[in-house]
């Protein structure tokens, strides 16, 4: 560990970090129209169908019967203008009056009252409040799990749910739990890391054949889902799910190896590298392919040459190419066996995987914002365990294929991990690092999936083509908090969605370039 570390900190030093600042969260409260506790100041404002009101700060609200504006012209750029609309915010988006205050705003609208609070908070305070959340309602089982809300809104409604990427979500979570723990370590954060990991490690060990990881579990009283594959344990206590896809390998490799590189516990690390050795041996012995309990491979389990030749797999080929590179080379770091790093440069260099991987543009179908997950995760296990020269050159060229769509996105993972990878900015031009921590500090505080609507606002562009869902998408990047709540698999372009506040989702996409950013000293001063 202490290696890797001088590696990793030698590398995040040649680019400069961002030091972190207080910045205003959003929190808001509704109250009925004939509720005690609202300003009489409020009340006896006439309505109006297109209110306007300043306040301290010469900040200045506007209202219409889409949403409310706010406009600091003394704010930075990024935050001068900013859109409330939905019952993210509203009770209804026909705002009739506004009571400006110093730190938010009491907004009337048709059916009610929104209170609007502006309080000022550090990441660190925000990455605690996103750990209260998961810990409450997002807890299944050690699985970082969805959370259904039987009452719209209503969060005392909240029951968890299996999902098909349960395996991934929960690796997330244990990945922001190990670099939260090499951060601060305490008992607490151990514990927490530990447990995570512990899940992970479980989604092998229940589905009784070796190296073949369940998506999800559920105990015997538990509902499945109605979609997927469930089978159940010999026992008859649990049943999970399986036709498990390359998304959760992505997952298990990316937790387990940093795991292994951050956690202290001896007996973790061996159950690590033997659960490691086990998936690995699982696809290396079936010819590159992860196979079901069924002895047949799953749907999306292929990383060998003849599913790169096929008509479905040609696409998918450069992503897949850096995913199997990458399992490889954390197996062989964890565990040493040196059947592992002889694949891997089998594959790399002999097989032409590392530029086979560098192809993305020229092989890419479309822009699928899940693949820039499933590539990026890889893409961070290579560049902290590569030193070979020849490799890097194609990886870095293939992680540039993946920038040129990303970089748009200012996403704080994507950008820390493209940091890491190209230490030296290519050709000078180095990625919008506070434009990633303005993401960050713009993630709702509200995880709940209100519905939100965009498309009708006349500031927005809108692309003139639908995305790979047939969604409408705008050419701006709108901040996280005005549009859907979304993990980093989602168009961060998709203008319009939600599920009426069905749902709530566990955040655990913050804390991961949070935590990773702290560690790896981009992001500092908290």
């Amino acid at each position: 560990m202490k290696h890797l570390l001088l590696v990793l900190l030698s590398m995040s030093a040649t680019q400069a970090g961002v030091n972190l600042t207080s910045t205003p969260q959003k929190f808001r409260t509704f109250y009925a129209k004939d509720d005690p506790r609202i300003p009489a100041a409020l009340l006896a404002i006439s309505d109006s169908p297109e209110p306007k009101a300043t306040g301290p700060g010469d900040v200045a609200w506007s209202g219409s019967t889409i949403g409310l504006v706010r406009t600091a012209p003394r704010e930075p750029a990024s935050r001068r203008r900013q859109f409330f609309a939905g019952k993210r915010y509203l009770p209804d988006d026909a705002v009739k009056a506004m009571l400006p205050e110093k730190d938010g705003v009491w907004v009337r609208t048709a059916t009610g009252v929104s209170h609007i609070e502006l309080r000022p908070m550090t990441l660190a305070a925000k990455a605690a409040y996103f750990e209260e959340r998961i810990a409450a309602r997002h807890n299944r089982h050690g699985l970082v799990a969805d959370s259904h809300l039987s009452s719209p809104g209503d969060l005392s409604t909240s029951k968890t749910v299996p999902s098909d990427n349960d395996g991934l979500w929960t690796a997330i979570y244990s990945t922001a739990a190990c670099f939260r723990y090499a951060v601060a370590p305490t008992a607490q954060n151990l514990e927490r890391a530990k447990q995570a990991t512990e899940a992970i490690l479980f989604l092998e060990e229940v589905t009784n054949r070796a190296g073949f990881p369940a998506r999800s579990v559920v105990s015997a009283k538990e509902k499945p889902s109605s979609d997927g594959m469930w089978h159940w344990t010999p026992n008859g206590n649990l049943r999970f799910k399986g036709d498990t896809s390359s998304d959760e390998i992505v997952g298990h490799f990316f937790a387990l190896a940093v795991a292994w590189d951050l956690l202290p516990n001896p007996e973790l690390k061996g159950r690590i590298a033997a659960t490691t050795a086990r998936i690995m041996d699982h696809i290396l012995d079936h010819d590159l392919n992860l196979t079901d309990i069924t002895g047949y491979p799953t749907y999306w389990g292929h990383w060998n040459e003849d599913y790169f030749a096929s008509e479905r797999g040609r696409g998918d080929a450069p992503l897949n190419a850096i995913e199997i590179l990458s399992f490889l080379k954390a197996a062989h770091h964890i565990t040493g066996n040196k059947r592992y790093d002889q694949e891997y440069r089998r594959l790399a260099l002999v097989r032409g995987y590392a530029q086979l991987a560098a192809k993305v543009i020229e092989l890419r179908e479309e822009i699928n914002y899940s693949d820039e997950e499933l590539a990026f995760l890889p893409f961070y296990l290579l560049f902290v365990y590569e030193k070979d020269p020849k490799l890097l050159a194609p990886y870095r060229k293939a992680l540039d294929g993946w920038w040129d769509n990303a970089q748009h996105e200012k996403n704080p993972l994507w950008t820390l991990i493209y940091m890491l990878g190209r230490p030296v900015a290519k050709n000078g031009i180095k990625p919008d690092l506070d434009g990633a921590v303005e993401t960050l500090y713009r993630m709702p505080m509200d995880m709940i999936t209100w519905t939100v609507k965009n498309s009708q606002r006349p500031d927005i562009p809108m692309a003139k083509d639908a995305d790979r869902h047939r969604r409408p998408q705008s050419t701006k990047l709108l901040p996280p908090d005005e549009r859907p709540v979304m993990r980093w698999n989602g168009n961060p372009f998709q203008v319009d969605g939600g599920n009426g506040g069905a749902s709530e989702n566990d955040g655990a996409h913050f804390l991961l370039p949070y935590w990773m950013g702290r560690y790896h000293k981009f992001l500092d001063n908290e």
